[in-house]
Order: structure tokens, then sequence, then C-alpha cells
């Protein structure tokens, strides 16, 4: 249990007396105010800054039983603490300098990591390494932003024309790297959210069976009527390293049935919206790509042990015979690492981050196609917030000094 804010120490001197050395795991036995033993306990003090939140803390490693649980904390309340707020002390570590806006995210994204993946992810966004290349650009941008106020405050210099050239160069490059890095196909958003892969086809050609076979156990009905599934059914699989949620949908088919046609409907807007369709034939020699949907696919021939010869560029499977299918798991493992995989810095991780870069590479564009000084130099501070707001680091002093450091302009 932790404990965070200035009455800290306090409050841990009330439960086990003489305060510990800093940073010291100390063995106590903690008491209420009535003098009851609550239990024997590991207790360290961490004054501040050093600490998560920058804050004075107190931290109680307990023994896990309920009653010792619920004894401490009715303990803390007494002494003066109160029940933490959802994230609080990750707001608080925020608020007080010890983490940015990203880092701060990237701890919620590690709380609810499912897969190795995602973890890995989410621990290089918590190093840092995504912050320290938004705060790089910034830097850049504030630089340009600190010649152009500087030029502009003394309209008498002329402006050297290698001097204009430079400053559009380097709004020119920034720019071009955020794009680069807008470009990454939503890599980072489909790792944290997980990815959707939407098994479609005609009816009976063994969609059903298909998702319970990868999902190992029975999650849709299975049987030889057409038209069974009426709605779509999923479940959550790792496929590759990637949380992936299979989608089993109505069979693809024209029908005068009112709730089969509107399972039909449902099937082709969750294959349009899917990060991949398994495109599924039951049919040796009729494994085609499904018409009217523009998002990737992956054609699959079920039932083979009935005979025929695959088509080429299909995976020949049955589901029945089991067939074919550490191949099929071999594939789609494959295609989830590539939709979710690449190289260079951490990619962005949520809608917010995609927006305020969006916004920030439009003001820069506006930079370099505007004239007037004053002009340039407001698209170039609207692209300094936009930045800003995804670390959370939003503010004129760090402009100011970048200004007086650089220019001798109270000479």
């Amino acid at each position: 249990m932790r404990v965070s804010g200035p009455a800290s120490g306090a409050i841990l001197e009330s439960l086990c007396g003489k305060r510990p050395e800093p940073r010291r795991a100390t063995l106590r036995r903690l008491r209420n105010r009535a003098g009851e033993p609550l239990d024997l306990a590991l207790v360290l003090w961490m004054p501040g800054p050093g600490s998560y939140t920058g804050e004075d803390c107190a931290e109680f490693s307990l023994h896990g039983g309920r009653a010792v649980v619920e004894g401490v904390a009715d303990a803390l309340v007494e002494a003066g603490a109160r029940p933490a707020e959802p994230g609080e002390f990750t707001k608080r570590a925020f608020l007080n300098g010890r983490m940015d806006l990203l880092e701060a995210e990237a701890v919620s994204d590690l709380i609810g990591a499912e897969t190795a993946a995602q973890r890995a992810q989410a621990l290089r966004q918590l190093d840092g390494v995504l912050g320290d290349l938004y705060r790089g650009w910034t830097d850049r941008i504030r630089m340009v932003l600190a010649q152009q106020e500087a030029l502009i405050d003394f309209p008498d210099q002329e402006i050297p024309e290698e001097t204009e050239a430079a400053m559009l160069a380097e709004v020119g490059a920034v720019t071009a790297e955020l794009e680069a890095h807008l470009g990454d196909a939503r890599r980072g958003e489909r790792l944290r959210e997980g990815l959707v892969f939407s098994i479609t086809g005609p009816p009976n050609v063994g969609k059903s069976s298909l998702l319970n076979a990868l999902a190992e156990r029975d999650v849709a009905i299975v049987a030889p009527t057409p038209g069974t599934t009426r709605d779509a059914l999923e479940t959550r699989v790792v496929l590759g390293g990637v949380p992936v949620t299979l989608v089993d949908t109505a069979g693809l088919r024209d029908t005068e049935d009112q709730i089969e046609a509107e399972g039909v409907r449902r099937a082709r807007a969750r294959a349009e919206a899917a990060d991949l369709v398994l495109a599924v034939s039951d049919r040796i020699g009729a494994a085609e790509r499904l018409n009217g949907f523009s998002g990737e696919q992956i054609r699959i021939s079920n039932k083979i042990d009935l005979g025929g010869i695959a088509p080429a560029g299909s995976i020949p499977i049955s589901v029945l015979t089991g067939e074919g299918m550490d191949g099929l798991r071999n594939r789609l493992a494959a295609e989830a690492r590539r939709l979710t995989e690449g190289s260079g810095p951490p990619p962005l991780t949520r809608a917010r981050h995609r927006a305020a870069l969006r916004d920030a590479a439009g003001f820069l564009r506006a930079t370099k196609e505007e004239s007037l000084a004053e002009l340039r130099a407001e698209n170039l501070r609207l692209a300094l917030r936009g930045l800003g707001s995804i670390t959370g680091m939003v503010g004129v002093e760090d402009l100011l000094d970048t200004i007086f450091s650089q220019f001798c302009i109270g000479k």
C-alpha cells in the first residue's frame, strides 16, 4: 500500500513509530490508533522529490489477507489519509514533473498489456523514447520561432536571404519527419487495441468451425443448416504475440429472410472494418477473392479432405481433420506481426496523439506558405502547442528561455 503527500511521514510514524531510514526496507509492526497490532510488514520511506510521485511517499508491503489489508487501510484513513482516485499517483507524478503525459499513458498501457508485444511497446514509451522524439521536434521548431520573433522585434534589420531559407528548410525538414511518423499504418494503435480478423464467406463453408478451431474452444454453434450464424460472434486470441479479435459472420448470400439479410449486411460491415479478412470457401478451386471489400484478404480453401487441388494463392485446410491448420495459424501469426511491427521509434498508440500531430503538421505546412512574418510566427506557435499537448508541456517560458539565450536582445 502506498501513501503520497506532505503528511506521509507523520502518517507513517503513527502506524509504526520511528520513521525508517530513507529508501531502506525495514521490518516494522504496524498498529492502529488504538494500539492494536495489524501486521508485521516491510516499510519503505521515500522523501520527495526522489519518489514515484515526486512527493513524500511511504510504502507498506503487507501480508495479503483481507483482514490485514482492510485493517491497515482503515488505520491510514484514521491517521489522515484518504483513498486515492483512479490513476492519482501517476497523475501526481505528471503534475510534479516526474514524467510527461506520454509516459503516464504508457503506465496505463503497461498495466493493461495482454501480450509480450504490448508490454514491450508500453515499456519503450515509458522509457521516454517517444517523448524524446517529440521534444526534439519541439526544440527545432522553437528555435525557428525564436529567430522569427527576434526578426519581428527588430524590423529595421534586413533579413539575409540565407537566414530565411535556412528557417524554411528546417520547417520543411521537421514537417517531412512528422508526416513520415504519421504514416505508420496505425501500427501502434493496432497493437495497443488489438487487431480484428473477420472470417467471411458464403454459408456453410465452415466459418464457425474455423472460429472454434482457432479459438480452441466452442464459441459458435455449428450445424449443417445454411444460415445458422445470424449475427457476428467474437472471441479474443493471441497470434504472434498480438491480441486479435476473431469475428465469425453470417454467410454472404442473397436472401429474402429479413433477419438473415440483416446478418449479411452486418457481416459485410464487419469485414470492411476489419484489419484482415479471412475469405473462406469449401470447394477446391472456388477460393476466390471476395468482391466488394477494399481491405486485405487471405483466401482459405476448407474441406480439402473431400479431395481436389487448392487454387494458387489460397491456404488449403480441413477443420475437420486438422490438416493445414498449423500452417494457417503460422500465417495468421505472421500477418498479425506484420500489421503491428516496424523499425524506428515507438509508433503512435492513441488517436489523441495522431490528431495533435496532424494539427502540428498542418500549421507547419501553413508556415512555409506564409510570407508575413507575424503569421509565420503564429503558425509556429500553434504547431508547438500541438506537440506540447501530447507530452503535456505547453507554455511560453521555454520559448522565452530560447529567445534570450540565443539573441543579445538587451544589449
